[in-house]
């Protein structure tokens, strides 16, 4: 995927992805249907939030609540109804028709599969329900808003992170996202980028489905096996699930994981840990609770039949019938630099859930408080 800026206007040319789901009964296939009422009694509009899956801490522990807390704010009488789909897309199909059968009058989708989801965005509009992509971006359909970050500079990032580290070493292992998340192509192009500017040799790469921790395991096993052991200088990895995968895979193999930087993606608390104590190079700290936020102030308006509220501050192309107002958010490497001035300062870790007993020392180091 590439991304084309003209003005203020950001175009990303391809698809980035979209999900939604709906609360339903027990019965409605597999993921959450539990409804989080945001507060307040009946009458009240109905806001459906539909996320992808759980394997990611992020989205039960930080895009839910926070969406939920913005919508109670705005909104007191409104109803969020909730649905995880587990990485099916065909659930998440389903659980959005039921959404709408249960009266919501907005999707908020963070898609499993941006493709399939074109599909749930035509069903909502055909029935003038308006739907926000959340996340990812849904390809080849109509939008009403979408938010985000900048996919391709997320890759740059960890790109431009992982070359410093390499310090003068040129093979590496790319272990990339879900070939499903549109978002998942524009960050290993950002990547490469990096990459092909700084003469970096990609001696193994992988597309990891899911974004499963177990398959990047196994990938980087492979890695291992084919390249050996002092075949490869770092890895990149797309996100710090995979992360983890990848250097539990190198322990195995009995390579130090602190002598071969390994990048990540959502500064989860155990990649946050893996950072202190020198087994991860770094993070990517996406604002999620500003992400949340965002959707929830566009999802409401939505509801109230009110339009796309004026936040939006830019365009973006998912080769639907129009352009799809956007906020994109800035993205933030986090290293055990500034995990206390980024992560523990914005309250989305405490220092309490990354000191434990195995990493005090590590964090009274960092001058994590």
């Amino acid at each position: 995927m590439s991304i084309i800026r003209t003005g203020t206007a950001v175009v990303l040319a391809g698809a980035l992805a979209l999900g939604a789901s709906a609360c339903g009964s027990d019965d409605d296939g597999g993921g959450s249907t539990t409804a989080a009422s945001s507060g307040g009694g009946g009458g009240g509009e109905k806001i459906a939030l539909l996320l992808p899956e759980s394997k990611t801490a992020r989205y039960e522990n930080q895009d839910r609540p926070r969406f939920v807390e913005k919508v109670r704010e705005l909104c007191p009488d409104c109803e969020v109804l909730y649905s995880n789909a587990e990485q099916d897309p065909a659930q998440q199909q389903q659980q959005a028709e039921q959404a709408i059968t249960n009266g919501a009058r907005v999707l908020v989708v963070d898609a499993v599969d941006v493709k399939s989801a074109a599909a749930i965005a035509t069903n909502a509009k055909s029935q003038g329900v308006p739907v926000v992509s959340y996340a990812r971006l849904i390809s080849d359909a109509e939008l009403d808003a979408y938010v985000s970050i900048d996919p391709f500079r997320v890759g740059q990032q960890q790109g431009e992170a992982l070359v410093r580290a390499l310090r003068g070493g040129r093979r590496i292992v790319m272990v990339n996202g879900s070939p499903t998340d549109s978002n998942s192509a524009p960050y290993k192009e950002g990547a490469h980028d990096v990459f092909d500017r700084s003469g970096i040799d990609v001696v193994k790469e992988y597309d990891t489905p899911d974004w499963s921790p177990d398959r990047a395991q196994t990938e980087m096993e492979q890695a291992i096996t084919s390249a050996g052991k002092d075949g490869f200088d770092g890895v990149y990895s797309a996100n710090d699930g995979m992360a983890g995968g990848v250097i539990a895979a190198m322990k195995s193999a009995g390579v130090d994981p602190r002598t071969r930087p390994v990048t990540g993606q959502d500064a989860e608390v155990a990649a946050l840990q893996r950072i202190l104590t020198g087994e991860q190079l770094m993070t990517i700290y996406q604002p999620i609770s500003e992400i949340a936020a965002t959707a929830a102030e566009l999802a409401v308006p939505l509801a109230r039949g009110e339009g796309v509220p004026s936040i939006t501050t830019t365009e973006v192309d998912n080769g639907g019938p129009r352009r799809v107002p956007a906020v994109l958010l800035d993205t933030i490497v986090i290293t055990r630099d500034n995990i206390q001035d980024v992560i523990i300062r914005d309250g989305f870790a405490t220092a309490e859930q990354i000191c434990t007993d195995e990493y005090r020392a590590a964090c009274a180091e960092a001058g994590i408080r």
